[in-house]
């Protein structure tokens, strides 16, 4: 095992996230196959990173979803953000996943194969409704170029790059930015991180909780002593 760290895994430089993953592998490898278990406190496990996610601020936000005059490009990157929703959650939408009665957004078969609602904003369901007007869906919310096909993955994030490029933001912006964004400004205005991790659909609240690193609410209030100088 370390002969194969060494040789492999260190000589290659792979991620402390993959390295992991080979590890587990391993370990699947000998319970199943070869019906043994091997010391896995032996076999060196890195630490994972701690990378911060990327927030924009609501002014840089503001700019993006208000670049595109395409109501239907508008529409989806304003959903993304209003609701912390991911690309895949967004795309596999259906028109009967928007009650406008409750003010909600009902998503199905989210990441970890478990349902979830999320609230809707007035401003957006406005918009949600001239959007249906103008395009009339018939399956998925969102339809590709062929009726009843959703909309890809790949054209999403060229929608948000074409908005990057009108908004003047040369930040290497994802569509995951905009929920990271959601969150920290929901946490920012003082919404409670147990609600926090609810909407996002987080299992634990170690994930949620990384929002309180990149929220600056509490760090403009300190003051720095150079004020003081």
């Amino acid at each position: 095992m370390i002969a194969y760290n060494n040789d492999y895994i260190l000589k290659n430089n792979f991620s402390a996230s993959y390295q992991n993953q080979i590890v587990n592998a391993l370990k699947l490898f000998f319970k199943i196959i070869k019906d043994s278990k091997i010391e896995i406190d032996k076999i060196h496990r890195p630490k994972r990173e701690k990378v911060l996610p990327n927030v924009l601020s609501k002014e840089e936000v503001k700019k993006i979803l208000e670049a595109h005059a395409n109501l239907k490009h508008r529409t989806m990157l304003s959903l993304i953000y209003s609701c912390g929703l991911r690309c895949g959650e967004l795309i596999a939408l259906q028109p009967h996943h928007i009650d406008s009665k409750r003010n909600i957004v009902v998503l199905k078969n989210s990441k970890g194969k478990k349902d979830r609602i999320v609230p809707l904003s007035p401003k957006i369901l406005e918009l949600l409704r001239d959007y249906y007007r103008a395009y009339k869906p018939k399956i998925y919310l969102f339809e590709g170029q062929e009726t009843g096909t959703p909309y890809s993955e790949k054209s999403l994030q060229s929608v948000l790059k074409q908005a990057l490029q009108k908004a003047g933001i040369k930040k290497p912006v994802t569509l995951h930015w905009l929920r990271h964004s959601y969150a920290t400004h929901l946490l920012e205005s003082g919404t409670d991180l147990r609600y926090i991790q609810e909407l996002l659909g987080h299992n634990s609240s170690k994930t949620t909780e990384i929002y309180t690193h990149v929220s600056t609410k509490s760090i403009q209030q300190i003051k720095s002593p150079f004020d003081d100088l």
